[in-house]
């Protein structure tokens, strides 16, 4: 891998590397110092002005990913160095960076990382074939064909590939579809998470670098939005940077490659891999560099702004007028040609996906409070409530439950703009919607908690329950309200953010040229915070922002999409709402007693919170090396589904002697080495026609009835259903017949029964069931699942023959007299009946007796 950088990057290229980038990093600081000051202008005028923001209705916290993290659990890497899969661990933190550890224990130990990935930038594949067609793109001058082979083999069905534009690849994979899934909204994910890198707090630096490379890309002849703005600000200008320089190389590396096509393609992703590190490290000391500067003026530019404010208003209040004059009737004749007749057709195009996503959003949130709700009913103490709060409250963050909204936006489509308004894809809008539905849902998840928590002290559990339902309404209703605002500027933005681009390019080559000598107007000592390049895109914004907002509004009046009118506010009716706190509660802290583990007085990140639930167990570790040898993983847990399965992993019967040890008597001599591995004899009555079983029930004769009996369903394989039947034929019957041990066993069990029906069965069942044995009686007690208390009988073999899988059968046994234990229920009737039929011998009764030597259900 080195000999193939170094023999292509000799030092004479990574020389024009660095001249490239200082160069590209001199022409945008120039931009960024002038916009800096323009964006102090704004931010202080703002500041003094007053500004008109909107009221939200939900409450907004600051920090909430502290003390959690994301996702960890183990999958399977393919390593360049080795050319072979390896298990490793992953861990996603709070700032979504996926870490590599060897294993779960290193990461647990708190050993160094393999490893960091920054998803910013990168695509999240599922696929191979789509892999390969966006491989096959990088080599410009080879002919590739879609279907070629790829330089590394997957080993399962289930791949999943970091691809990034410059940047190295990462590839992993998983053994089921599940866990590709689960993965799948993991990575998208963090990509989300990585891409939106510029902070909305900076109200300066952030606008300044925005506009700065806006303007170079203008420069440039790049007018439309652009896929790589994604990261943080050295990673921007990295993309900015490889964006010209990429090209060039490949032109000039990828002739002189040598080998197969697999192999020109490894090697010139190695190669613009090393590029790009070297770019990233040059962009993020040159941009600290010139951020720093910018803030070492800051004071005296803000002192100039404060003293000068009205004279530099009024100034730029004049140039501006001269400048509309000149450039007004342009802008009109073609906001009236080419602009107004689309602007429907656009907002239509963005709001369907956006508000089928918000939509979804809603409804996730109703399904999770209402869950809460029927909890708190069914149990109503205080640590219930905050074990079901603590699990709802990272909902936003949690990327398979919020992964059916996010899909909604996917279906985006703007082709017709791509080409006419220089729309390269809408990705950037279809991200930007996606983090706004995460940032509701938070904001709404947030603002239950906060009226919940507000409403705890002094309600009983009836109360505590209708105050939680009152809680769920007004908290959608809010959601509803902040909804439609945030959907209305997100389409006003995405409309700016399509047609002023558009505007700018049309009106460029007629306008430009009459703008620098509207600079003779402006005073000298204003000229940092005055630009007539900024006044202009500020009369075309002024120009078509009248239309879009007509648009938007006709669509709210039309109440179309769930869209509210700018006139309908709700009423005041939580005046303390925002006086309630911000910060993340700790339910579980609070309400579970559970505290997190701290080292040095902060969460340590092994002792996180984690929102989704890992995919490898905790106690199953990954022992093997490569991927091959690995067996398929047979369950996920996650979190979002609910209590079933929870419940339906308790419901499942266990053996008893894996709770218990059971010292076993010696049987019979004939049966010694039969039973050694018998658990509990079990006492079956078998019916001949199977044909006559009803609801797992024999019919009942005339006459006939028994009021005490314990039955036995025998539970087998799923994969061989029939089994049952075929062990439950004629042919058992009369093998079991012919074993005379087992005549006084079931005598002694009849007679044991006859007198317990005799006697006051509420006093001597439990009785019975202890004196017979009662190390076995207590075993099977607590063995028992579920303590069912209706009257009628059902046996937890059938509750739970869906969803257990037993062990097969060994076969059948011959069970000493000593060793059969009856279990006598109360209230239960069967269609045989014992009580008058006690006499009967045991010929007469044609019963056998079974054991089951991995479950006993009584």
């Amino acid at each position: 891998m080195g000999d193939v950088i170094s023999a292509n990057l000799d030092e004479g290229k990574r020389e024009v590397i660095t001249a490239r980038t200082s160069a590209v990093m001199a022409e945008f600081g120039r931009f960024y110092e002038q916009q800096y000051a323009v964006a102090l202008f704004n931010s202080v005028r703002y500041e003094i002005e007053g500004g008109g923001n909107t009221q939200t209705q939900l409450l907004h916290r600051k920090e909430p990913l502290k003390n959690k993290s994301i996702f960890s659990g183990g999958l399977f890497q393919y390593l360049e160095e080795s050319k072979k899969w390896r298990s490793r661990f992953l861990y996603v933190g709070d700032s979504y960076n996926i870490s590599l550890y060897e294993s779960k224990a290193a990461h647990d130990r708190g050993i160094h990382s393999k490893g960091v990935i920054n998803c910013a930038g990168y695509r999240a594949l599922t696929s191979m074939e789509e892999y390969l067609g966006l491989l096959n793109n990088s080599l410009g001058d080879t002919k590739a064909k879609s279907a070629s082979a790829p330089f590394l083999k997957c080993p399962t069905q289930f791949p999943l590939i970091l691809w990034h534009p410059y940047a190295r690849h990462h590839y992993f994979c998983v053994m089921t579809e599940k866990e590709q899934k689960k993965w799948h909204a993991v990575f998208q994910d963090c990509v989300r998470h990585s891409n939106n890198g510029l902070s909305e707090e900076c109200k300066v630096a952030t606008p300044a670098f925005t506009d700065a490379l806006r303007l170079y890309r203008q420069a440039k002849g790049h007018y439309g939005t652009w896929d790589m703005m994604c990261g943080n600000q050295a990673q921007i200008l990295a993309n900015l940077v490889m964006e010209t320089l990429h090209p060039e190389l490949k032109n000039l590396i990828v002739p002189r490659l040598k080998g197969k096509l697999q192999q020109r393609q490894k090697d010139w992703m190695l190669i613009s891999d090393a590029v790009y590190r070297q770019v990233l490290s040059q962009t993020k000391t040159q941009h600290e560099a010139l951020a720093q500067v910018c803030e070492m003026e800051r004071p005296r530019l803000d002192s100039a702004l404060r003293t000068d404010m009205d004279q530099i208003i009024t100034s730029k209040e004049h140039v501006s007028g001269k400048i509309r004059a000149l450039v007004s009737p342009r802008i009109e004749q073609l906001v009236r040609s080419k602009v107004q007749p689309y602007i429907h057709s656009i907002l239509e195009a963005l709001m369907e996906p956006t508000s089928r996503g918000f939509s979804e959003v809603r409804d996730i949130l109703f399904r999770e409070l209402v869950e809460v709700s029927k909890n708190t009913m069914n149990d109503s103490s205080r640590e219930k409530l905050g074990e079901h709060m603590d699990k709802i409250s990272m909902l936003a963050f949690h990327p398979v439950k919020m992964q059916n909204c996010y899909e909604k936006m996917e279906a985006l489509n703007l082709e017709g703009l791509q080409q006419r308004c220089d729309v390269s894809s809408p990705s950037v809008f279809i991200q930007r919607a996606q983090i706004l539905m995460r940032q509701q849902m938070d904001n709404a998840v947030h603002t239950f908690e906060q009226l919940v928590h507000q409403s705890l002290d002094g309600h009983s559990g009836e109360d505590l329950c209708k105050t939680i339902q009152r809680c769920q309404d007004r908290v959608l209703k809010k959601y509803d309200y902040d909804s439609s605002t945030v959907r209305k500027k997100f389409f006003r933005e995405a409309l700016l953010q399509i047609i002023i681009p558009y505007m700018l390019k049309q009106l460029s080559t007629s306008c430009s040229p009459d703008l620098p000598k509207f600079k003779e107007l402006i005073f000298e000592d204003f000229s940092r915070f005055i630009l007539v390049e900024s006044i202009f895109e500020e009369a075309v914004l002024q120009s078509v922002s009248k239309d879009i907002m007509m648009a938007v509004k006709e669509a709210a009046v039309q109440r179309r999409h769930n869209l509210y009118r700018d006139s309908m506010v709700l009423t005041n009716s939580d005046p303390n709402l925002h006086l309630l706190g911000e910060d993340t509660i700790d339910w579980a802290g609070q309400f579970g007693g559970v505290k997190g583990e701290t080292q040095g007085g902060e969460v340590t990140n092994r002792k996180r919170k984690q929102i989704v639930s890992m995919i490898q167990l905790d106690g199953v570790p990954l022992p093997y090396e490569s991927c091959q040898e690995v067996p398929g993983v047979d369950g996920i847990p996650e979190e979002n589904e609910g209590q079933r399965e929870q419940d339906l992993e308790t419901e499942k019967p266990v053996n008893p002697v894996q709770q218990v040890p059971i010292e076993k008597e010696p049987g019979s001599p004939e049966s010694v080495t039969e039973i050694r591995d018998l658990i509990n004899p079990v006492l079956e009555v078998v019916e001949k026609d199977s044909s006559q079983l009803t609801n797992r029930m024999l019919p009942l004769e005339e006459g006939d009835e028994v009021k005490h009996i314990t039955t036995v369903t025998e539970i087998v394989s799923r994969e061989s259903p029939k089994k049952v039947e075929g062990e439950l034929d004629a042919t058992q019957i009369e093998r079991a017949l012919e074993e005379q041990q087992c005549v006084s066993a079931i005598e002694s069990a009849i007679q044991q029964i006859e007198i317990a029906i005799q006697e006051d069965p509420g006093e001597h069942l439990s009785e019975g069931a202890i004196d017979s044995d009662g190390e076995f009686a207590q075993t099977s007690k607590n063995s028992s699942p579920l303590h069912h208390d209706d009257s009628g009988f059902q046996s937890p073999a059938n509750e739970n023959v869906e969803e257990v899988e037993p062990q097969p059968d060994t076969g059948d046994e011959v069970v000493d007299a000593e060793q059969v234990m009856l279990t006598l229920v109360e209230g239960v009737k069967t269609s045989i009946d014992l009580d008058a039929k006690a006499t009967c011998d045991a010929s007469e009764k044609k019963t056998e007796v079974e054991t089951t030597a991995d479950r006993c259900l009584l």
